[in-house]
């Protein structure tokens, strides 16, 4: 374990350690301020770091006039709307706000900076934060924040600046829902198990929907796939909803940092089940950590929606609400991922039931068991369901009437002392094993402990429990080659030598006992 958690560091290049110092500079300036309200002061400096960078260098290019910019008009909005750049005035340019960094209206002019990039960019109205001034926000350390913030990227070419500025936000996102615990897990997924899921399911083209989208980090990290694996990030669209209005604006930013269209993203304080935003949206592909076991829904609204085709969801918990209802929005070749607690893959009754229909009507396709401590709002075990439409062929094999088991519930190392992550390699490994199973001629085989593809005749057996410790088994132990009685010898002598040892070290205590007045 400490093998992978010296690997996984080394990984991390120069870049990302000065992420994590830059961190830890910021929380120090934090002082008294609570770490959910703090992120938005330093996120919403961190974007508009972004978008004042990103005009700089486009007014430059209009200015200079060479190329396809010879005579363009570097003071003509249209000119930066049509390279998706920001038009960003002078009282909200960085130069001109570092410049009064250190005055005490630096607070009044960032907040001034962000109500006139609203105003002049439509697509941001009441996106940014515009909290700078408030009275308990202590405006040196404001200003040392910016200095810091400065500091992003600085004399890197324009490409890769905005690249840095894209992983400090992300990085600074995960950092803030660790130090948030139970309410950073509402507004972050950890960046391994969205990977995993993004890898697992391959979003190259078409339209991929989050119906709890969090802060948007399943659709930076489908973006970040197609780039990967040189596709067209024109080729994919994002379709979203969120019904916490903070969060969605964390989301919002965190798109516009990548150039990612976030039109789509909607939000609305009822949520997607009292209001879905989307209503007629069929998705290729779906990605989603909702929330776990939620109680209130809407259930005696909903009692008669189009979305409960497998049964109505229980008042108490949302976990087949929210299976539904992505199902419902699934194209009739699309995919899904979603992330659920274990409950969900035994639980009796109405669930029950309705998880016994969407096995027999062959839409599970691979269900994965996660280690305990991978979440920041909850210590419950989780899994994940891949529910697909494309189980008859579609350039895969034909895997109808089978399902694929994964426990990586041992994968991970600890990242902390409360959180694990998976490697890259526990994450290439899943994904693999997936793929070779689904696709036509693939290597794959049954791992005891680790995987099985079993048939619906061994799951109805299993009376529709989708536990993946029923059907993996459990990994036999290496033989170390001792034979059974030296190692009984062995360790027999080594109880002895530890209960003599111990006898000696209770006489001891009795000793200094009886010399400070107390006798046992």
């Amino acid at each position: 374990m400490a093998k992978e958690k010296k690997q996984r560091k080394t990984e991390k290049n120069g870049d990302e350690n000065f992420e994590a110092q830059l961190f830890k500079a910021a929380d120090k300036l934090r002082k008294n301020i609570d770490a959910g309200e703090y992120k938005h002061i330093v996120l919403g400096l961190i974007f508009l770091k972004y978008i004042s960078d990103a005009f700089e260098d486009h007014y430059k290019k209009l200015k200079e006039g060479k190329g396809k910019y010879k005579g363009a008009d570097p003071e003509d909005k249209d000119e930066y709307k049509a390279e998706n750049v920001f038009w960003t005035p002078p009282e909200a340019r960085w130069t001109y706000l570092h410049s009064r960094a250190k005055l005490p209206s630096i607070g009044k002019d960032l907040d001034a900076a962000m109500e006139v990039i609203e105003k002049e960019n439509p697509t941001l109205k009441g996106i940014l934060t515009k909290d700078y001034a408030k009275p308990n926000l202590d405006k040196i350390a404001l200003g040392e924040l910016v200095d810091l913030i400065s500091n992003i990227a600085l004399g890197k070419e324009t490409d890769k600046s905005k690249d840095i500025i894209g992983r400090v936000y992300e990085y600074f996102l995960g950092e803030f829902a660790s130090l948030e615990g139970k309410k950073g897990g509402q507004f972050y997924t950890p960046r391994s198990i969205v990977e995993l899921m993004v890898g697992m399911t391959e979003p190259l083209k078409g339209r991929v929907f989050d119906p709890a989208c969090g802060s948007g980090g399943m659709f930076v990290s489908s973006e970040r796939f197609v780039e990967a694996h040189q596709g067209r990030v024109a080729d994919i669209s994002i379709y979203g909803q969120e019904s916490n209005h903070t969060t969605y604006r964390l989301c919002r930013m965190n798109l516009a940092l990548r150039g990612i269209d976030g039109s789509q993203v909607s939000w609305n304080s009822e949520g997607s089940f009292l209001k879905d935003a989307h209503p007629d949206l069929k998705a290729d592909y779906i990605l989603a950590n909702p929330p776990f076991n939620q109680s209130d829904w809407g259930h005696d609204i909903l009692r008669n929606d189009v979305r409960w085709k497998y049964g109505v969801p229980p008042e108490g918990n949302a976990n087949y609400a929210w299976l539904q209802h992505m199902v419902h929005h699934l194209a009739p070749k699309g995919v899904m991922a979603t992330v659920l607690s274990n409950g969900s893959l035994s639980v009796g009754g109405v669930e029950g039931e309705m998880r016994k229909k969407l096995v027999d009507d062959d839409l599970v396709d691979c269900i994965v068991a996660l280690p305990k401590q991978l979440f920041y709002n909850t210590g419950i075990p989780a899994c994940l369901w891949f529910i697909s439409r494309k189980r008859l062929g579609n350039g895969d094999r034909k895997r109808t009437g089978e399902i694929l088991f994964i426990d990586a519930s041992e994968k991970g190392f600890m990242a902390d002392r409360t959180h694990r992550e998976f490697t890259q390699e526990d994450i290439q490994e899943i994904a693999n094993t997936y793929h070779e199973w689904r696709k036509e001629g693939g290597k794959y085989e049954d791992i005891k402990g680790f995987c099985k593809s079993a048939s619906l005749e061994e799951v109805e057996k299993n009376n529709y429990a989708l536990t993946a410790g029923r059907y993996v088994g459990i990994a036999d132990e290496e033989d170390d080659g001792e034979p059974f009685e030296d190692k009984m010898k062995r360790l027999t002598e080594t109880l002895k030598e530890q209960m003599s040892e111990e006898e000696e070290l209770n006489k001891e205590i009795k000793k200094q006992l009886k010399r400070v007045g107390f006798d046992i």
